[in-house]
């Protein structure tokens, strides 16, 4: 678990439009400028997942998360180009896929998706740190974050498209069919999903490490996971994020 001061949630999150100054081009690049600010607050401070046991369950994971896999993703695509891999993607689509990949766990544009748990036997006895807000209709979220961009207008190619729905691999049991086909005319005719996915879960299984080798030197080696210690690991009750937004509004 990291625990970031607010100079450095502040910090990632505008590192994290620097990746839109850099690499979107077009309108594309003011209109997710535009959706990054207008949810400033919940991207800077939401993790990348509810459960400590899965990877970058802390305030400001989920920025972590999101550039790690846009650094590793740059780096897969050097490695495939290097090895004469068909690089049928720009650059520019990898990064924008990269991106939104998670895009979907910011919630909807009228509630965010994590709350946090209020349950002390499901923080301490499961890692559940936050929980589904109730608010929301259940959603995938490569669907969540592929409506999320529609609904701004935000157009996707269809090389980002395939990259951002079929990120998680073949761990969605629905991207099978398009992960393995017997007919060359249904394969996938872009590389970036590959890319992406691989990125992904290499950021993840970062992460996760990062975070075990944190609960004791013993466990670093064997990656076993271990219960929460609540007094450690929580989520931000509305409270603690008043404060903490307060702290930002210190900084400009």
């Amino acid at each position: 678990m990291k625990n970031f001061t607010a100079e450095e949630l502040q910090a990632n999150y505008f590192k994290l439009l620097g990746y839109i100054d850099t690499h979107i081009t077009g309108d594309r690049k003011s209109q997710l400028r535009k959706l990054y600010e207008d949810h400033a607050e919940r991207i800077m401070l939401m993790p990348a997942s509810g459960n400590e046991n899965y990877h970058n369950c802390f305030i400001g994971g989920y920025v972590d998360h999101v550039m790690r896999v846009i650094d590793i993703a740059l780096d897969i695509k050097k490695l495939w180009e290097s090895y004469g891999a068909d690089v049928n993607y720009t650059t520019e689509e990898l990064v924008f896929a990269a991106l939104n990949h998670d895009l979907g766990k910011i919630g909807t544009e009228e509630a965010e998706m994590y709350i946090h748990n209020d349950s002390e036997w499901h923080r301490k006895n499961q890692g559940k740190i936050y929980k589904m807000n109730p608010a929301n209709s259940f959603m995938t979220v490569p669907d969540r974050s592929l409506r999320l961009l529609a609904e701004r207008g935000i157009k996707v190619s269809e090389n980002e498209w395939f990259g951002i729905k079929l990120h998680d691999g073949m761990y969605d049991e629905s991207n099978k069919h398009y992960y393995i086909s017997y007919d060359v005319n249904s394969r996938l005719r872009t590389n970036l999903p590959y890319v992406l996915h691989q990125a992904d879960q290499a950021a993840a299984r970062i992460e996760y490490e990062t975070w075990v080798a944190k609960q004791s030197p013993l466990t670093a080696t064997t990656v076993r996971p271990k219960k929460s210690n609540i007094e450690t690991t929580t989520a931000l009750s509305d409270s603690d994020k008043s404060d903490l937004m307060n702290a930002f509004k210190d900084l400009f």
